[in-house]
């Protein structure tokens, strides 16, 4: 074999080579990389993240929500804080001798929180100002169920507004309208839902029932 023949046969070898190398790589799976998960999905769907009852200064419970909001938003703790909730329902209350709509919140001194319990949200919602402690047993917050949280939010969409309880059974009490009117009488019942009392008022002697609505009497 001359030196010309030599080098073709060496040449087509090593495409032989070459190409079984290509057609082995090509043949071999692709390496698979990690699929990214949506942003939010932990945030949406955390399998660990309770609800949680957190005790306020009274009257504060507003301004603490918003704070830890702020806090959250600016420490970027939205995958650990997920949820703030103040319960509040509408309720009926008389002003200067109107009904007037207000917001009652249902459990004073108390909010919400839906969080992912660990060193950092704790700290986090425990050092807000005007939290005092979380609800739970010794120094271990407790989580509540979802239920008993869906059943206070229902609880504050309620479509019928009550009124805002300021008279009880056996409240002392001045008529301020109607035929019995600078009467004084005590209270024997009380219909929150319609606004109306019945009131026991001294009628010669005799003690009367009288239905009044709210509007008509004032505590003395």
């Amino acid at each position: 074999m001359d030196d010309t023949q030599k080098i073709i046969t060496e040449e087509k070898t090593s495409e032989v080579s070459n190409t079984s190398e290509e057609q082995t790589q090509a043949d071999q799976p692709a390496k698979e990389t990690p699929a990214e998960e949506p942003a939010d999905a932990a945030k949406s769907d955390n399998p660990n993240a309770k609800w949680y009852v957190v005790h306020t200064y009274s009257g504060h419970e507003n301004k603490v929500a918003l704070t830890l909001k702020q806090r959250v938003e600016s420490e970027h703790l939205e995958d650990k804080i997920l949820d703030v909730l103040v319960p509040m329902q509408e309720k009926i209350e008389i002003k200067s001798g109107k009904k007037v709509n207000v917001k009652e919140k249902i459990f004073p001194g108390y909010i919400l929180v839906k969080m992912v319990l660990d060193d950092i949200s704790w700290l986090a919602v425990r050092t807000t100002q005007g939290v005092t402690s979380f609800v739970g047993m010794g120094n271990k917050p407790t989580p509540i169920s979802e239920s008993e949280v869906q059943t206070i939010v229902k609880f504050t969409q309620s479509e019928a507004p009550m009124y805002k309880q300021v008279f009880t059974v056996n409240d002392t009490v001045k008529i301020v309208d109607g035929p019995f009117a600078d009467f004084i009488g005590k209270i024997d019942s009380v219909d929150e839902e319609k606004g109306k009392v019945r009131v026991l008022v001294s009628i010669f002697g005799r003690e009367t029932p009288v239905e009044l609505d709210f509007l008509q009497i004032k505590k003395i």
